[in-house]
């Protein structure tokens, strides 16, 4: 499939928030982010480990995209020590998370990863991101070009200056596409949906989730929003996006709540009610199957800040 034109048509946001340090063989648990969440490596070794499934082996290069509400750790191996420049995140508005191993000496390793927020629009629909429902990790080769993006930052964020903070998004950006490219051309499941485009009438459905998931959809009224019986529109919708629309919308639904819960004050039973849920109770079991904690306590959990 020729996905040339997509990217055409492609708006790709990056925000960086946070530059991580971990000195020595230790961990830093991040949490759970209401957005998805792209670390880039750029020193060390290391993994991160995500609830509910196997660690992902990260070294200096990595690109690693999780997807909304998943809780995960950065874990330093310790042992590899690339040449490191002194950084200044505080002068590129990005927190410091900072930690140093109990048994952390000057010749131990550091693993270090600028973390951003990432936001993709396509034909109106602005949070496509939410459709990448499985963790990616892509290992940018030497032989790519992509080795000097890390050097890049590197510099920007240890020698900032006019301009250094939106260099920083744009080298961000150049690394969000090469994963796409890259996952694309090996034709990954991930980004199965982008098949759907090619299906104008199951792209109108999905923009219709993806704009108000908290409507009250069923496969019936979408299937009679593009004109198609439930049982074509099921099969087609499954063909090009590889689940049910019920289950996506189940997953829109959660990642919006759990926007609302982190940006407003919001009672969880009204954010139940906007998410398209008609039981408190409903919701919160089902959020907290999907995230490992209830609604109030994803509420309270801490986001890194300057």
């Amino acid at each position: 499939m020729d996905y040339d034109y997509i990217f055409d048509e492609l708006e790709i946001r990056t925000d960086p928030f946070a530059l991580c340090e971990l000195r020595g063989a230790c961990d830093l648990g991040l949490g759970r982010d209401a957005s998805a969440t792209l670390h880039y490596i750029l020193s060390g070794e290391g993994e991160i480990s995500i609830r509910g499934r196997p660690p992902l082996k990260v070294a200096r290069g990595s690109l690693v995209l999780i997807p909304a509400l998943q809780s995960h750790v950065l874990h330093s191996f310790g042992s590899v020590r690339d040449p490191l420049p002194d950084c200044k995140p505080a002068a590129l508005k990005l927190a410091h998370l900072l930690k140093v191993s109990v048994n952390a000496t000057p010749q131990s390793g550091q693993l270090t990863a600028l973390c951003a927020h990432v936001g993709v629009s396509l034909r109106g629909a602005s949070n496509l991101i939410d459709l990448i429902r499985e963790p990616l990790v892509e290992s940018i080769s030497k032989d790519s070009g992509m080795e000097r993006l890390v050097s890049s930052l590197l510099f920007e964020v240890s020698h900032p200056t006019l301009g250094s903070a939106a260099m920083t998004r744009a080298i961000l950006l150049q690394a969000v596409i090469e994963m796409l490219r890259v996952r694309l051309k090996q034709q990954d499941n991930a980004f199965h949906w982008m098949t759907a485009l090619r299906d104008t009438s199951v792209w109108n459905a999905l923009q219709l989730m993806l704009d108000a998931p908290g409507d009250p959809h069923t496969v019936e009224t979408l299937a009679a929003s593009v004109g198609m019986s439930r049982s074509t529109f099921a099969k087609r919708f499954s063909d090009a996006y590889g689940s049910g629309p019920m289950e996506l919308l189940r997953d829109l639904r959660l990642r919006q709540a759990g926007t609302l819960l982190k940006t407003t004050d919001l009672p969880v039973k009204r954010i139940a009610q906007l998410v398209g849920f008609s039981s408190r109770s409903a919701f919160s079991r089902m959020f907290d199957a999907k995230t490992g904690l209830s609604p109030r306590a994803f509420r309270k959990e801490r986001t890194p800040t300057v």
